[in-house]
């Protein structure tokens, strides 16, 4: 009940600027609350600086890579959940087969997920989320949004991100202790995956940030490739979204 909560608040605050914040994105004007999210673009990168940063190194220091690599898998096979019922929304019932299949595979014959044994058994990943599913259903993106602690968005990725956290297994079992170590495995872990891809960051970060986020969430959206240009930090990032 309380998760519950938690979703329609966040569909309250950001639904009804859909309409119009669909319309300045069209127009160009895809970051308008720029001075703001620069404020919370600097709480972030503090709350980084002195916990997430030395956190994800002290895991990568600890963790041998396979273990890293397990940790990993395991969390993406639990978001093949989503995928799964994110592709059937969209009408996409080949890649619900195969998010669906990996999830199977993975959860049995994988040990939980851990390890990705869909993938050598040609079963190719289909990642599907709610807030691509509003795109399919005709929702625009809104204005580009810096969420705090969470980061880069969009108004529409960030009610996809609550949807999806929210109805994925760990928000939907009713056991809080379980949910929310799942989800701070899940922050430090992807935190740790981004430590390599610090130094492909350069200029003003936050606009760095917002265009290489950007441009790699229309292209997940779309279903098509990332920009060169951006390559090398989003695949980092491709399993990743944006929810």
């Amino acid at each position: 009940m309380i998760r519950s909560r938690y979703i329609l608040l966040a569909l309250l605050l950001f639904t009804p600027a859909l309409p119009w914040a669909a319309q300045d994105a069209s127009k160009g004007d895809i970051d308008p609350w720029e001075p703001l999210n620069r404020k919370v673009y600097a709480f972030n990168d503090a709350l980084d600086v002195w916990l997430l940063r030395p956190v994800a190194k002290g895991y990568k220091f600890v963790m041998p890579e396979f273990a890293q690599q397990g940790v990993s898998n395991f969390i993406l096979n639990i978001y093949e959940f989503n995928s799964f019922f994110n592709s059937i929304f969209q009408g996409e019932f080949v890649g619900a087969g195969k998010a669906g299949g990996r999830f199977l595979v993975n959860s049995t014959l994988g040990l939980a997920g851990f390890i990705d044994v869909a993938t050598h058994m040609g079963i190719e990943p289909f990642r599907a989320d709610f807030g691509q599913t509003l795109a399919v259903w005709g929702v625009g993106t809104g204005p580009f949004v810096m969420v705090p602690v969470i980061g880069p968005r969009t108004v529409r990725s960030t009610i996809g991100y609550f949807a999806d956290t929210y109805s994925s297994i760990p928000g939907l079992i009713n056991e809080d202790g379980w949910a929310w170590t799942f989800w701070t495995v899940e922050v430090v872990d992807y935190r740790a995956r981004l430590l390599d891809a610090e130094d492909l960051m350069t200029g003003d970060r936050y606009i760095f940030l917002r265009d290489a986020y950007l441009s790699r969430r229309e292209a997940f959206v779309r279903r098509g490739k990332v920009d060169d240009s951006f390559s090398d930090f989003e695949k980092d990032q491709e399993d990743w979204e944006e929810f």
